[in-house]
């Protein structure tokens, strides 16, 4: 599984959605079309409720326009709660276009 962390996002919500597509969206897109791995997921830093729609949209849209491709998108700064979340999603074939915020217990 190909993962790649998203970093430098602004606070507010508008801005950060701007930034991600301006910014990281044409890398997503090339890592899917030149990669091998069956599945990518985005690491991103978690950030207050008001960010959820646009990063789900996003995660969502990678995982249709790359079908049987998947694309999923954690959402901690806890690399423990990653590393299981990845682990997980190797082995999670179904698992697409999903938005999981985790902490140190488990998806929030």
């Amino acid at each position: 599984m190909a993962t790649l962390q998203i970093t430098g996002l602004p606070d507010a919500p508008l801005a950060a959605a701007a930034a991600f597509h301006s910014d990281w969206l044409a890398q997503i897109r090339d890592l899917l079309k030149l990669s091998d791995d069956e599945s990518l997921a985005l690491v991103l830093a978690p950030a207050d409720h008001s960010h959820r729609g646009w990063r789900l949209a996003a995660v969502q849209e990678l995982a249709r326009e790359n079908a049987p491709r998947r694309v999923n998108a954690l959402v901690s700064s806890d690399q423990a709660a990653i590393a299981a979340a990845l682990d997980y999603l190797t082995g999670a074939a179904g698992v697409t276009g999903q938005l999981l915020a985790l902490d140190g217990t488990g998806v929030v």
